[in-house]
């Protein structure tokens, strides 16, 4: 007797941002990388910022959204900066944004100006009915460091604490992801970045209590999930370049 399986293909489909954002990706890549995350129905795609209006208008009218960076990959874009990428992904159909935190400013301790940043940003973002990622990097921050960005995103109302941006020197560990789910607050939600690479993987974060995890190999993963579901896979050219996810 075969036993069911304790996903549907939309759980883990809607789980997925299609990553394309590696700086190598031609025109001809990023449009047929917007074109595999429609077929497989993906919750949404996370695009080279000057490529966002483009996936939007292809993204019109389906269930994935388009999403773009802010301050990526490092941060240290000066506040009125981020603003002001904000501003232009929200004009150009962005529906979700990853922002990634100054990440000097919090290994100076200079909370303050880390929680108005992501205020700033979070605020401008949802007064257009968007939403926002708020990106650590723990690569490169402690423990107690990722404990305060889990309280100040809970504090001013942020979507998602993500954990990287994929160009670090390491992603996404199951510590750190259940670290931030108990120190976030429920309506926060957590995504994965960097190392998400298989469905057992993606399966094993979702399990953890994450919600997102941003991903390259989108068609690898849920052509598999699809065979293990019984349905046939939808097949595609993965886009797969070198670095990032």
């Amino acid at each position: 007797m075969s036993t069911a399986l304790p996903f549907t293909y939309l759980d883990v489909a809607k789980m997925i941002d299609h990553s394309l954002l590696n700086p190598t990706l031609t025109s001809d890549a990023l449009a047929d990388g917007i074109e595999l995350a429609l077929r497989y129905d993906v919750a949404s795609i996370c695009i080279l910022p000057y490529a966002l209006k483009a996936c939007a208008e292809k993204t019109k009218g389906s269930n994935v959204r388009a999403s773009t960076t802010i301050g990526f990959p490092h941060g240290g874009h000066r506040m009125s900066i981020k603003l002001a990428e904000t501003r232009q992904a929200l004009a150009d159909g962005g529906e979700e944004l990853d922002m990634v935190v100054n990440i000097s400013q919090v290994l100076s301790g200079h909370w303050d100006y880390v929680r108005d940043e992501i205020y700033a940003i979070t605020t401008e973002t949802h007064a257009a009915g968007a939403k926002v990622k708020v990106i650590f990097e723990n690569a490169y921050l402690q423990d107690e460091h990722k404990i305060r960005l889990c309280e100040i995103c809970s504090e001013v109302g942020a979507d998602w604490v993500k954990t990287s941006t994929g160009y670090a020197p390491t992603g996404a560990t199951d510590e750190d992801l259940i670290l931030m789910r108990k120190h976030s607050a429920p309506h926060v939600q957590v995504k994965a970045a960097g190392g998400v690479r298989d469905l057992d993987a993606l399966l094993r974060v979702r399990a953890l209590g994450v919600t997102r995890a941003g991903a390259t190999r989108t068609a690898q993963m849920l052509d598999d999930a699809r065979v293990r579901l019984g349905l046939d896979p939808i097949g595609g050219r993965a886009v797969n370049t070198p670095g990032g996810y």
